[in-house]
């Protein structure tokens, strides 16, 4: 009986791990991986903006359909401006991972390793095991700080 209590309680937990935050609106731009909430602060940078459907992708964002649930928002940049960028198989080899470990960011799961991300938006990279192997689980929410 402790056997399937404990194969229940490591399913359970696996799937909390890699559950979709649905809160997280992705964006792209130079094609590079954001979130809205990370450009918010940026205004100034921002030369246009556009959100897509996911059925109605254009071709240079279709790579990234499985971010696009809730849409996805492409963000211009005005030449000149340059933003941290780094791709997930260097994050990967940073925490000790193999290069093309899949990468989970809030619950969406990123096979293709060399995708690179702002690092504005990483705010929370932990080392977890995911169906018996390591992976990189990665928070772009911000934690509120208890009182």
């Amino acid at each position: 009986m402790k056997k399937l209590l404990y194969s229940f309680l490591i399913f359970a937990s696996a799937s909390l791990f890699a559950q979709k935050n649905p809160a997280t609106k992705f964006a792209v731009a130079d094609n590079v991986v954001g979130t809205v909430d990370m450009f918010k602060g940026k205004k100034d940078i921002i030369q246009s903006m556009s959100l897509y459907k996911a059925a109605n992708l254009p071709q240079n964002l279709k790579k990234f359909s499985y971010l696009a649930e809730n849409g996805i928002t492409e963000f211009k940049i005005k030449k000149g401006e340059v933003l941290d960028r780094i791709s997930l198989a260097q994050l990967n080899e940073q925490q000790s991972l193999a290069k093309n470990t899949p990468v989970f960011i809030d619950g969406y799961e990123f096979t293709d390793t060399e995708t690179k991300v702002y690092g504005d938006m990483l705010n929370h990279i932990e080392v977890k095991d995911y169906n018996g192997k390591k992976s990189l689980f990665i928070s772009t929410q911000v934690k509120s700080i208890q009182k």
